[in-house]
């Protein structure tokens, strides 16, 4: 079974300059890069990414207790009679 390469959209050859000539693959827990139109290679370790604790927010944060219980009115005003 080959590996697929497939080229990075955009991405310019730190070494040459030139534009759309790195692909990337990955292979046995590593990931590598290398440029089409010279001899730039690099690898990196695969690294798991650490998991992130869920940012809290309004809707994720339930309240313990309802932040008013208390009725308020509200009034309805007629925009013809404001003048």
């Amino acid at each position: 079974m080959s590996t697929i390469k497939r080229f990075i959209a955009g991405a310019v050859c730190p070494r040459c300059g030139a534009m759309d000539r790195l692909r990337t693959w990955e292979q046995n827990e590593t990931r590598y890069r290398d440029c089409v139109s010279c001899d730039f290679f690099e690898q990196q370790a695969i690294e798991e990414p650490p998991t992130l604790a869920e940012i809290s927010t309004r809707v994720s944060d339930p309240r313990e207790t309802p932040a008013s219980d208390e009725v308020q009115p509200v009034r309805i005003l007629d925009p013809g009679k404001l003048h």
